[in-house]
């Protein structure tokens, strides 16, 4: 990056929070089928989302969450509403990735807005956050339901540079999921992909500004040393 960006946007799920931690948090009654329920209720998770801004049909992430769940429980056989219980109450309370808060707080002593944009509904971001005690790190949480559409829409991502008073080309914005950092590098943010596993890099317009494996390679590639 040639300069230090003005504002910094974090994406929420994958990125600060670590999405296993739903599942593991049942595992021992889910046996076998975890990993297994866990890929099937992402991947219809992120589809609803497609296919409801396409489609013009907006419901709120807790919703769509519960569809999706829904969905990989039918298609699994499991009949167990107490299951479903808990691991919905699990997107409450989801753990952050063990680097989240150290980064944050060097982020944090930079003279910059840390913002979060997310797919989440209002009331599961504010829970997760306080839940993982990052309060004292954001500065505000933007979720899409303001614009009834979900990333990668432009709107969505117009929410966070709007509220927060800024160009796109000044804003860095960190994802672990690819087709978020190619919707949002499209919109003209700095788009830093945090490529945890190796993935390869989406076909699509708008490609990573850099890409990082851990979060704790970010302030010195937003130039903060």
């Amino acid at each position: 990056m040639t300069a230090p960006p003005a504002g910094l946007v974090f994406d929420a799920y994958g990125t600060l929070f670590d999405l296993s931690s739903a599942w593991t948090s049942v595992a021992s009654r889910l046996g076998s089928v975890g990993p297994e329920l866990a890929a099937i209720w992402r991947t219809k998770q992120l589809e609803y989302t497609w296919l409801r801004s396409l489609m013009g049909q907006y419901a709120d992430f807790w919703e769509v969450t519960g569809d999706a769940l829904d969905y990989t429980m039918d298609r699994l056989g499991l009949r167990d509403p107490a299951l479903r219980r808990d691991l919905m109450q699990a997107y409450l309370c989801l753990d952050t990735y063990p680097e989240v808060k150290p980064v944050l707080s060097v982020m944090r002593r930079q003279a910059i807005p840390i913002v979060i944009l997310s797919n989440g509904s209002p009331s599961m971001l504010a829970s997760a956050v306080a839940s993982a005690e990052l309060g004292d790190f954001i500065d505000r949480i933007f979720s899409v339901e303001a614009v009834a559409v979900y990333k990668p829409s432009p709107r969505a991502y117009r929410l966070a540079a709007d509220g927060m008073g800024l160009g796109p080309a000044s804003i860095a914005f960190v994802s672990g999921n690819g087709w978020d950092v190619a919707g949002a590098a499209a919109f003209g943010f700095r788009a830093i992909w945090l490529n945890r596993v190796g993935q390869a890099v989406e076909r699509l317009p708008g490609r990573p500004t850099a890409i990082i494996t851990s979060l704790s390679e970010l302030p010195a590639k937003l130039g903060f040393e």
